[in-house]
């Protein structure tokens, strides 16, 4: 399953590593970690086409969709014709 909004197609990024502090005291790596967005499985519906789609968006792809409208977001996604 690929983790990324269908709306914003926002995906993962690698962040880590340690702080300037860190490096003057001592040397104490700790890795690479891989941050995944806050991706949320939502039903909408789209009173347009009248039926429902299940999509798997972040919470600022929810926002973007309460904004602009279901239909509007969903087709410039290309997600609905």
């Amino acid at each position: 399953m690929v983790k990324i909004c269908a709306i914003t197609k926002k995906g993962s990024i690698v962040g880590g590593g340690y702080s300037n502090r860190t490096r003057a005291t001592k040397f104490n790596p700790t890795g690479k970690k891989r941050k995944y967005p806050n991706l949320q499985k939502k039903k909408v519906f789209v009173p347009e086409l009248n039926k429902s789609v299940n999509i798997e968006v972040t919470t600022r792809g929810m926002r973007t969709i309460k904004k602009n409208g279901v239909y509007k977001t969903l087709k410039k996604a290309g997600l609905v014709k």
